[in-house]
């Protein structure tokens, strides 16, 4: 199983909520070394019609962790799944 190791936030920029789940997400993207890439749904039509009321959505992939609020636990499980390699 491979990853590219990123979070997509589907936000808005005038959004608390969006701006509050980046926050709460960049301790975690860290200590598991992922990057973390916010995009503003209302810079494009087709995902603004895909998320629109459910931003913020946070995607690991194609797989949705979490909208709205972050659920800590999912994001652990999730990258619980693809361990670190250690330097030999």
């Amino acid at each position: 199983m491979s990853t590219d190791r990123t979070f997509t936030v589907m936000s808005r920029e005038w959004c608390h909520l969006c701006h509050d789940l980046v926050a709460q997400l960049e301790p975690i993207a860290a200590e598991y070394g992922w990057e973390i890439q916010v995009l503003d749904v209302d810079q494009d039509p087709a995902l603004e019609a895909r998320w629109d009321e459910l931003v913020p959505v946070l995607l690991a992939g194609e797989t949705e962790l979490c909208h709205y609020h972050l659920d800590e636990a999912a994001v652990r499980a999730y990258c619980s799944r693809f361990p670190l390699k250690s330097a030999s």
